[in-house]
């Protein structure tokens, strides 16, 4: 079992992507807004000596192509790959509940999931009642969290929250009203996995705002809350930027650039360049 000086692994997932994705998409008054600006997706798998963590669960493929990204690896196949069995996981942290974060609640079928009570509140509140904010989101996904709910399978829990031993989530809001990030122990030291808090190291490097936003001053004042829990700037990594895949080793054994290792420092020795 997991004890007090536990590090963990860290293994990013790039699971899909969007080629043609533009900067005047990503970035509230971009001076440039039909130059490129590809975006990845991710989400992660922790493991320590006995214990795995599934973090986000990836997209579905229907709803990935309704949204205009294309799926290039599963995230069920991959943490297969890892030799981690679906069926076995028990912890999974839910970041927020976009489309692109819920897409394969059902392969974890005996897991217990953790997600900010403040984005239930959201997801669930009148808030939804307008197409912009409630645009990231699928109905039949938040009525399975509910499920989840009433069968004893989902923790709402506040702001701070400890899920394992050097594994804890922090409230930061600004892209949605429950946007949290993740804190782990690796033998390099603290990493943060930004998850939407931050969608590129652009947006941590100037300072901006992504142009999804439920709260502009809170996903601003987010990326110094990022610092203050990272043990720095190289130890930060964001959901979607195509930089990941460049700067992190690959997992071992884990051919096709798909898997990679945050607990690992960066090839280039800094993930801001």
């Amino acid at each position: 079992m997991a004890g007090s000086d536990t590090l963990w692994e860290i293994h990013a997932i790039r699971y899909g992507t969007n080629q043609s994705r533009t900067r005047g998409e990503n970035f509230i008054l971009e001076k440039r807004p039909t130059e490129a600006m590809p975006m990845d997706f991710y989400c992660w798998v922790l493991r320590a000596p006995g214990q795995v963590i599934v973090v986000d669960t990836g997209m579905d493929p229907e709803k990935a192509a309704r949204h205009g990204h294309t799926i290039e690896h599963s995230p069920v196949q991959a943490w297969r790959s890892l030799g981690i069995d679906p069926v076995l996981v028990e912890t999974v942290i839910l970041t927020h509940a976009h489309y692109d974060h819920l897409g394969h609640l059902d392969a974890l079928e005996n897991a217990h999931f953790y997600m900010q009570a403040e984005e239930m509140d959201y997801v669930t509140g009148p808030w939804m009642q307008r197409p912009w904010f409630r645009r990231a989101y699928e109905a039949d996904e938040i009525a399975r969290l509910v499920h989840l709910l009433h069968s004893d399978r989902l923790t709402l829990h506040g702001r701070d929250q400890d899920i394992a031993e050097g594994v804890s989530v922090h409230w930061v809001g600004g892209h949605c009203a429950g946007q949290e990030i993740v804190r782990v122990r690796t033998a390099r030291g603290w990493v943060v996995l930004a998850s939407d808090a931050l969608h590129y190291y652009e947006e941590y490097e100037r300072g901006i705002p992504f142009s999804v936003a439920f709260n502009l001053s809170d996903m601003i004042a987010g990326h110094e809350r990022i610092r203050n829990l990272a043990d720095g700037d190289d130890h930060v990594v964001p959901a979607h930027d195509p930089r990941i895949a460049r700067i992190y080793p690959g997992s071992a054994g884990q051919p096709g650039g798909s898997l990679f290792r945050l607990d690992l420092p960066p090839l280039s020795g800094s993930a801001a360049s």
